[in-house]
């Protein structure tokens, strides 16, 4: 039945605590009925809802009724006069365990049935009360009231508190502390007077339960303190510390583990961060700025020198200058350039003095000014003080005998080459870089190239303009220095290696080249004296305006001899362009000589004429070895004439004819020659290609007779030699046969004999370990009957020792005794029970029971 009809129907059957809600529909009041109850519905009564099972609240648990009714003292529900029950409108009732009830009409489930809340140890529940009520214990609660209630315990719900949060304590573990916050004036747990806002710390080890009005802000964390590190800590507002110092605000200090292993900030703290320690070994230092004075202020623009082996931490507002640095140890080779920067008094000071070079005198106690420069030398360790500044480090610069410096002092600003000694720089001298012109840095680059190119070595670095600038004159060569201070050249002969003083420059030569010549083609710093040759193109015309090209190369030298006076020698640079002079005068006199003469004569003579045109007659009207230049000693020792060719195309023309038409003369007559030649040759060639026909044709026929006697020899051959392989291979076929057959019988035999013998061998060998097997099992099975054998007369015998020989007496006189007793006790004298199957001697049985009988008497 659904609900419908179940509401329709006239009886309503309701079960045990279950109830249902009728409304009479004539005064329209609803009422209860609980069960176990059959209904029976009026005509004017409607069935609110089908039976609905009570509430039940087990224990330990609780609902929440909206709409409760009205209840007397004694606990009974009141009724108004028309039989309704009252209601407190808005307002709950908090029901607790109890027996099952109805809800009456009006009330409202606003909670369901939910178990009691269980506070836990170490947790509390922050109520608040919502009305203003008095407890129990005669506490009074005002509207807005918070609490707290602690557990272990169980909390037990009241309509004008409401639960607004589940507080658990905080576990403080060592070296931990926990900020807590007020969040209105009162005492704290352990009763200090906390204003709203305030912070403090709790750093007891163990659970904290907060109160009311405190609320968890942070837990903080101990910092450990170890050698090292320290802690930078701000003070936040005027407080004493844990060492019992003042601080004020904004005071910053650190705290070290001598002051305590582990720190926690407190409230008025401010953690700026870790400082890790600084650690110097003996080759180290530092310079502290802002050093921290005995005061604990920092002493701004201040200075201080910390040298190794030292460990410390930097306080508030100090830092390492240029962190940490090594102290300088010197070698012998090295030095230091200082300079004062405030006046003090040097204690350590050293200088060198400046004519000897090399004696040191220590000097203590000098009084040194602000902007002082002096030097330091080595071997010395020095750790400079806040006074004094380094500039640079000197090195002892090694030199070879060919190796130098340049070298300015900076006070006076003269420059000076030093070279072939190992030489250090004082504090008022610095290296000067030579600046050469761009022509002249190329020349040396070229030449440092070929230079390591010919060594194997392809790299090239750039030059270093402190070192004195070095060049290296080949053998028979020459190279002019000017020194541009003292207005003054030299020469310098090669082999030789020259070296450069600070006001001395190269001398650049700029040499006519290429052909026909050019000026300014070639640029050196190096004149070579020869002997060498050059060559010239030159346009010169006949007397017959035949204009001709010619090639010449001359052979030239200098005619200087060496050691020769320096104006001799200074002479060699006097042309700047000696080749360019050279080959235009030679030029001029070859014109000049060639413009006299015929193109014929010329062209038959035109070495006579050019060699005696340059070099010219001596006293005798001979054409002199050679031409020399005063100007410089230049001398053209000899002219080659490489080619001559007409510049004028029709002379180019006419005189290739001539030439082509005696070549083609010439090349007719030794073409008939070599046609003589060939014939007579051919001829020859021919008769004794003759003779050799007949000689092959003879040998030819006498090879053909033999090739007919051995082509008989081999078809006589070959017919018999068919037959015979025919029968000799029949023969053999049928001997293999056969013995292919003999063969084939043997192995069958032996075949059938290895079968036989396995066989005789697998069955001997089968029976064998048959009648092995079987004498074992025997052996065995006797074995098992002894040993039974034994171990049942052992266990006879076992028996027999344990009864005992008196026992066995008792067992065999138990039985007849027992049936003497049982006759005994019947009152039979004999008695004999029998069935008839069995034959009874009656003789011996009463001989038995006589004797019985006897014997009991006798005892």
């Amino acid at each position: 039945m659904d609900a419908d009809q179940l509401l329709g129907a006239s009886i309503i059957r309701i079960p045990p605590h279950h109830y249902i809600h009728v409304l009479d529909q004539n005064t329209n009041i609803a009422r209860v009925e609980l069960g176990p109850l059959t209904y029976i519905r009026q005509d004017n009564e409607r069935v609110l809802f089908a039976p609905v099972r009570m509430i039940m609240v087990p224990p330990r648990h609780y609902c929440v009724v909206l709409n409760p009714v009205a209840r007397n003292d004694e606990g009974q529900v009141q009724f108004d006069a028309s039989g309704q029950a009252k209601l407190r409108h808005a307002d709950l009732e908090i029901r607790l365990t109890q027996d099952p009830f109805p809800l009456y009409p009006g009330e409202e489930i606003q909670k369901d049935v939910t178990p009691l809340q269980i506070v836990y140890p170490d947790t509390a529940l922050r109520l608040q009360a919502l009305l203003d009520f008095e407890e129990e214990g005669g506490e009074k609660r005002v509207a807005g009231d918070e609490w707290l209630f602690e557990g272990p315990g169980t909390y037990i719900p009241r309509k004008e508190v409401a639960v607004l949060e589940v507080i658990k304590a905080t576990v403080i573990r060592e070296n931990q502390a926990i900020r807590l916050r007020a969040r209105k004036e009162g005492l704290d747990r352990n009763g200090v007077q906390r204003v709203t806002g305030e912070e403090w710390q709790v750093s007891k080890v163990g659970a904290y339960l907060p109160g009311a009005h405190e609320e968890v802000v942070d837990i903080v964390n101990a910092f450990i303190l170890t050698d090292k590190n320290a802690l930078h800590v701000r003070a936040l507002r005027p407080f004493r510390d844990a060492g019992g110092r003042e601080r004020r605000t904004g005071e910053e200090w650190l705290v070290t583990v001598a002051d305590r292993e582990a720190h926690i900030p407190s409230v008025a703290e401010e953690v700026v961060g870790v400082v890790d320690v600084t650690t110097l070994n003996s080759r180290q230092y530092c310079v502290v700025l802002d050093p921290v004075g005995a005061d604990g202020k920092p002493q701004l623009g201040q200075k201080r020198v910390v040298k190794g082996e030292r460990s410390f931490f930097l306080r508030p507002g100090e830092h390492l200058e240029n962190g940490i640095q090594d102290v300088y140890v010197l070698s012998e080779e090295e030095g230091l350039v200082l300079r004062a920067v405030e006046a003090f008094i040097d204690t350590e000071g050293e200088e060198e003095d400046e004519e000897e070079g090399t004696s040191r005198t220590k000097k203590r106690g000098i009084q040194r000014r602000p902007g002082d420069r002096w030097m330091l030398r080595g071997p010395i360790e020095y750790v400079p003080p806040a006074t004094v500044e380094v500039l640079l480090r000197r090195d002892a610069i090694p030199l070879d005998e060919n190796e130098g410096i340049y070298v300015r002092d900076i006070k006076t600003g003269k420059v000076r080459a030093v070279i072939g000694q190992t030489y250090m720089l004082t504090q008022d001298e610095e290296l000067w870089e030579k600046e050469l012109p761009a022509n002249v840095e190329t020349l040396l680059s070229q030449s440092l190239a070929d230079r390591s190119l010919r060594g194997g070595n392809i790299a090239q670095a750039e030059r270093d303009k402190t070192r004195v600038v070095s060049y290296r004159v080949p053998h028979n060569a020459a190279l002019q220095v000017y020194d541009y201070r003292e207005k003054k050249a030299r020469v310098v002969f090669g082999p030789e290696m020259v070296m450069l003083g600070p006001d001395e420059q190269f001398t650049v030569l700029s040499l006519s080249g290429d052909k026909p010549k050019r000026p300014h083609v070639i640029k050196t710093i190096c004149l070579l004296l020869g002997p060498d040759f050059c060559t010239d193109i030159i346009t010169i015309e006949t007397a017959d305006h035949a204009r001709l090209q010619l090639q010449l190369s001359y052979n030239w030298h200098f005619d200087i001899k060496q050691p020769t006076e320096a104006a001799k020698a200074t002479a060699l640079f006097s042309v700047p362009d000696f080749v360019g002079d050279a080959c235009k005068a030679i030029a001029s006199r070859i014109r000049g000589a060639v413009a006299s003469v015929q193109f014929d004569d010329f062209h038959k003579n035109s070495n006579r004429i050019i060699c005696s045109s340059v070099f010219g007659f001596d006293e005798k009207l001979a054409v002199r070895s050679s031409l020399r230049f005063n100007q410089n000693g230049l001398v053209i020792s000899s002219v080659d004439i490489q080619s001559v060719e007409p510049v004028d195309q029709r002379t180019r023309d006419a005189l290739q004819k001539s030439v082509q038409l005696a070549i083609e003369i010439t090349t007719n007559s030794q073409e008939a020659t070599a046609r003589h030649e060939a014939e007579r040759l051919e001829q020859e060639a021919r008769g004794r290609l003759e003779r050799q026909k007949i000689t092959d044709q003879a040998e030819a026929e006498k090879a053909r007779k033999e090739l007919l006697e051995l082509e008989a020899q081999s078809a006589a051959v070959e017919s018999t030699g068919a037959a015979k392989a025919e029968a000799q291979s029949r023969a053999e076929a049928a001997r293999i046969q056969g013995e292919a057959a003999v063969e084939e019988a043997k192995l069958k035999a032996e075949a059938q004999k290895i079968e036989a013998d396995a066989e005789l061998a697998r069955l001997c060998k089968a029976r064998e370990q048959e009648l092995i097997y079987k004498k074992e099992m025997d052996q065995l099975e006797v074995q098992k009957q002894q040993k039974l054998a034994e171990i049942e007369s052992l266990r006879f015998k076992e028996l027999m020792e344990n009864l005992g020989t008196e026992t066995l007496k008792e067992m065999a006189r138990a039985g007849p005794e027992l049936q003497v007793k049982l006759l005994q006790s019947l009152g039979l004298k004999s008695t004999l029970i029998t069935d008839g199957s069995s034959p009874i001697n009656l003789f011996t049985t009463a001989n038995g029971l006589l004797g019985a009988l006897q014997g009991k008497g006798h005892e």
